[in-house]
């Protein structure tokens, strides 16, 4: 992680990709890394320590990340309704946090079925948490097309505000999924 950090201390232009980059670091440490490690590693002091030093890094992109592993690893489509209820628990009271930071995705669950003309405007108009800002667009882009056409990546160069973001975002994480 250190080395991590200072790569991007050292290249401030890439500063606001700094913790998306980190999503991808933690992924491929889920993906690859964790597999050469003893069977219970995840429940050791050692990674305990790391989950404290990094608990507040990264976004809610590495969720949606994980959750697309689980899909592979499951042979399942991905969908909004199975990764708010089954992924991110959402429903329990024990994970009323999560219900807090993703409530706008929750609520406005049709949109992953409309437009991403009616995304884009209809994200302008909502009060979503400061974790899901930056991503709402991207994610619900996702559940509409978790196959990443061209014509979605059109539409949200045409219809995003943040349209460098959301595209870059919607192609990285449709790019994963395929």
């Amino acid at each position: 992680v250190t080395a991590f950090d200072a790569v991007f201390d050292s290249n401030s232009k890439f500063e606001e990709l700094r913790e998306v980059y980190f999503d991808l670091l933690m992924v491929n440490f889920f993906s690859s890394d964790v597999q050469k490690l003893e069977e219970d590693y995840l429940e050791s002091e050692e990674w305990a320590n790391i989950e404290e030093e990094t608990i507040d890094r990264g976004t809610e992109l590495l969720n949606l990340l994980l959750y697309i592993k689980e899909c592979h690893d499951e042979d399942l489509d991905p969908e909004l309704g199975d990764f708010l209820k089954e992924f991110l628990l959402v429903e329990d009271d024990e994970f009323q946090d999560e219900f807090e930071i993703y409530e706008e995705l929750i609520s406005n669950q049709q949109l992953a079925e409309s437009s991403i003309e009616e995304i884009c405007k209809t994200s302008s108009t909502l009060n979503i948490s400061e974790e899901m800002k930056e991503l709402f667009v991207p994610f619900m882009a996702f559940f509409l097309d978790s196959e990443g056409s061209a014509t979605t990546t059109k539409e949200l160069e045409q219809f995003s505000s943040n349209k460098p973001f959301d595209t870059a975002s919607y192609v990285l994480i449709t790019t994963i999924n395929n």
